[in-house]
């Protein structure tokens, strides 16, 4: 196995050998990355292609001031971000100016990452994406903004509905909650 420095320059100069072993190396935990911000694992696995095409398109841009791996895996959320921007307008987000959020916080720790990747998979495509961004990749809601073009009141207000819409998924799910809806996590 060739290290990353050599991953890297061979990938640079596109030998196929490196960049299949970048790929074999990297494929699976981008995939996870590309199967939250998408529906179906036949979109995760489109966008999963088309990142690693701009990876290998830039990797002679990259300039090894952050972790390889970290920088795939921003292209992948960039990428999957344009597939979901470009059907954004199909659904509909509320630009709320002040947002309630519920007092109990959401905790995800001890579920079964599978369940939980389905019930982010099920959430309504904004939730979904706004979600990820803020809970899971750390931006704040002014970057949401930016990113996506809503307001931040509307980044705020789609985080709020995704976080209750996940907290009622648990609560129904009675392995996490006992009948009076505390955590038994």
């Amino acid at each position: 196995m060739l290290n990353e420095s050599e991953l890297i320059e061979g990938c640079c100069k596109g030998n196929r050998a490196s960049q299949k072993a970048l790929y074999d190396h990297y494929c699976r935990k981008m995939l996870v990355v590309c199967l939250r911000y998408s529906k179906t694992t036949a979109e995760a696995e489109d966008i999963l292609q088309e990142g690693f095409v701009k990876v290998f398109q830039g990797i002679k841009n990259f300039r090894q001031e952050a972790k390889l791996d970290t920088w795939i895996t921003r292209i992948m959320v960039n990428t999957a971000l344009n597939v979901q921007r470009k059907k954004m307008y199909l659904y509909p987000m509320v630009d709320v100016t002040q947002i309630i959020l519920p007092d109990q916080e959401l905790s995800l720790s001890g579920i079964n990452f599978n369940e939980l990747l389905e019930m982010i998979q099920a959430l309504p495509q904004g939730c979904q994406i706004v979600f990820n961004l803020f809970a899971i990749e750390g931006y704040g809601h002014k970057e949401i903004a930016e990113l996506l073009g809503i307001s931040e009141g509307t980044s705020k207000s789609q985080f709020a509905r995704a976080k209750s819409l996940l907290q009622a998924k648990l609560v129904k799910e009675s392995k996490y909650y006992d009948r009076y809806g505390e955590s038994k996590i």
